[in-house]
């Protein structure tokens, strides 16, 4: 795998998260890094199985002021949670931008609608648009599954939500709504004549950013981000590619395997196998990825996930040094 070496930001222009003449009443600390041309970090973070916030708060406090934005799942792996929306509002409290996760499955349109009003009342500014997990996959696999509208459908209806401030039947909303608007991603290595069909989509839809599943090969993504460079949706597009400081080699086959679209190179699996102190290999692995992706034109920057290890992300984001900077020209 090819990566940087730790020195590799050295003399780099380096520049404040908060370094913005743009008022953070009217935009989102996203949007001013991603407009910016800065390399961009978000994060992810579950809500608890419970009605006391305390602890999700605590966690989401140490990446404040390091990722750009948090983003809380909505139900994720098809199990219940605390709401994303309330989980979002405990962020916002605390001065910590939310990405709100929001899936078709669990709503139909009437919802989707409403959960968004609410969302822009209580001050949310980034939304990402999933199809979410069948509940086949979760601990409740009796539950009904709504799709009323796919993750596309739902794009462009938010869209419409922006843009003229009327929902689905035409009918007329008071108050701003000036979502920031995500959808997913799977990196893939693209072969001739790949043409970006489904990120065409989402992005006439209305998408402004893109996060993607785990890819843990740099190399991978150079070719993806220069073959969506060439097709012209980056950097229209924003790609913040998903990254993970994997515990283990136990873990990292565990995601290789099952979780859909994962990329993990063997190479990856090795290093962690050898290492004396895996956890601590696969944190510097992370480290490195982030500064390689931080000269990728094309890349925005990363989105970092650790469900199990989220006491890591904070430390990875220090270490790289890459939070500050400017990402690589197109």
């Amino acid at each position: 795998m090819s990566i940087l070496r730790p020195n590799s930001t050295k003399n780099r222009r380096m520049t404040p998260l908060t370094d913005t003449k743009t008022s953070s009443a009217t935009t989102g600390e996203l949007r001013r890094r991603l407009d910016g041309g800065y390399f961009t970090i978000t994060a992810e973070l579950t809500p608890p199985v419970s009605t006391d916030p305390a602890e999700f708060i605590a966690r989401a406090l140490r990446l404040k002021g390091l990722a750009a934005a948090v983003n809380v799942t909505d139900g994720a792996g098809a199990k219940s949670h605390l709401s994303a929306i309330a989980a979002a509002h405990f962020l916002i409290r605390n001065g910590i931008e939310p990405v709100l996760q929001m899936t078709c499955r669990d709503r139909n349109r009437i919802a989707l609608q409403s959960d968004l009003l609410g969302a822009a009342a209580l001050g949310v500014k980034n939304v990402l648009i999933l199809t979410g997990d069948d509940p086949k996959a979760g601990d409740q696999p009796e539950a009904k599954p709504v799709f009323d509208l796919d993750s596309r459908a739902v794009l462009a209806m938010v869209n419409r939500m922006r843009t003229d401030h009327r929902l689905l039947p035409g009918t007329e909303f008071k108050g701003g709504f000036d979502m920031l608007l995500g959808a997913a991603d799977m990196p893939i290595d693209p072969p001739p004549g790949w043409d970006g069909k489904s990120l065409k989509a989402k992005l006439e839809a209305g998408a402004d950013f893109v996060q993607t599943q785990f890819c843990m090969d740099a190399a991978l993504v150079r070719r993806y981000a220069k073959r969506l460079v060439e097709l012209g949706i980056s950097p229209r597009l924003k790609m913040l590619i998903g990254i993970s400081p994997i515990p283990s080699s136990r873990s990292a086959r565990w995601m290789k395997e099952k979780l859909f679209g994962t990329i993990i190179p063997d190479a990856v699996i090795e290093r962690l196998d050898k290492a004396a102190d895996a956890k601590a290999e696969g944190k510097k692995i992370c480290i490195e990825l982030l500064q390689e992706l931080t000269t990728i034109p094309g890349v925005a920057g990363a989105h970092i996930m650790a469900p199990m290890n989220v006491s890591s992300i904070p430390e990875v984001i220090t270490a790289s040094g890459v939070a500050t900077l400017k990402r690589a020209a197109v």
